[in-house]
């Protein structure tokens, strides 16, 4: 039986985590019972008491039939008060208006969580919209310029082996491709993801050190159309003065810090 800091799992919880992780993963493909018990291994009986138990506290949601499941408007109210009780995240905000202001392009602000990056904040560059916001949504470390600016905060033996997802043809999926990458963005100061998450997208990603290994990171995406040598000194030159407002304002010894 797993343990987590020597207390034993729960297993009810755990399945209940899952289960919802899964329904979050699959965004705007509603799931049958059949397929979430097969997924998580659990009888279908018991997968169906579980949904209904979550049903009744609006954190799955289930169709006019009751055959197909989907997250629930609880995970998104959850969610909210996460990005809205984190010191860190609203110090931030203004600093990524100031940047979307300056340079007239996407600012990001993101968090490592394991392998992944979350989205905890988006400035969107009225020249381009996305259908949909980033908020809220991960993109594989290893795959952007957010993601890649914080793993080159760690040591490089933190890094899984490979081979890794290609998000585009640009991705890098070999460890040793990634590695070489770091040790440049290491000397350079920050991140340049040149399509590697989405094609037509250029990014430039900086850590945020007001923790050590940083966690969060700030970036710039550009699409590569509108963007110049000229412009790409502009954006590197104000994400720098950015970052450094932000560290030098980021909650300190009296701030939470959070596992």
């Amino acid at each position: 039986m797993s343990e987590t800091g020597g207390v034993r799992e729960v297993k009810s919880a755990a399945r209940t985590v899952e289960l919802l992780e899964v329904l979050a993963a699959r965004g705007d493909r509603p799931a049958r019972l059949q397929e979430l018990a097969d997924e998580l291994e659990v009888p279908r009986s018991s997968m169906y008491a579980l949904l209904q138990t979550l049903i009744s506290r609006s954190w799955v949601r289930t169709d006019v039939t009751g055959s197909l499941y989907g997250i629930g408007i609880h995970a998104l109210l959850t969610g909210t008060s996460y990005l809205d009780s984190d010191p860190r995240v609203r110090v931030v905000r203004p600093y990524l208006d100031e940047a979307s202001q300056a340079l007239g392009e996407t600012i990001h602000m993101g968090r490592l969580d394991g392998r992944d990056v979350a989205y905890l904040a988006t400035r969107e560059s009225h020249e381009y919209l996305r259908t949909i916001s980033r908020v809220g949504r991960r993109l594989p470390a290893h795959a952007g310029a957010l993601g890649k600016a914080l793993l080159a905060e760690h040591p490089d033996e933190e890094l899984p082996q490979g081979p890794y997802e290609a998000l585009t043809p640009n991705s890098h999926t070999t460890r040793d491709t990634l590695t070489a990458d770091l040790r440049e963005i290491r000397s350079r100061g920050h991140s340049v993801d040149r399509e590697e998450g989405v094609l037509g997208i250029i990014g430039f990603g900086f850590a945020l050190r007001y923790d050590s290994p940083a966690q969060d990171a700030i970036s710039c995406s550009v699409p590569v159309a509108r963007l110049t040598p000229e412009h790409e000194d502009q954006i590197v030159a104000v994400m720098r003065e950015i970052r450094g407002k932000i560290e030098a304002t980021a909650p300190g010894g009296a701030a939470v810090h959070w596992r």
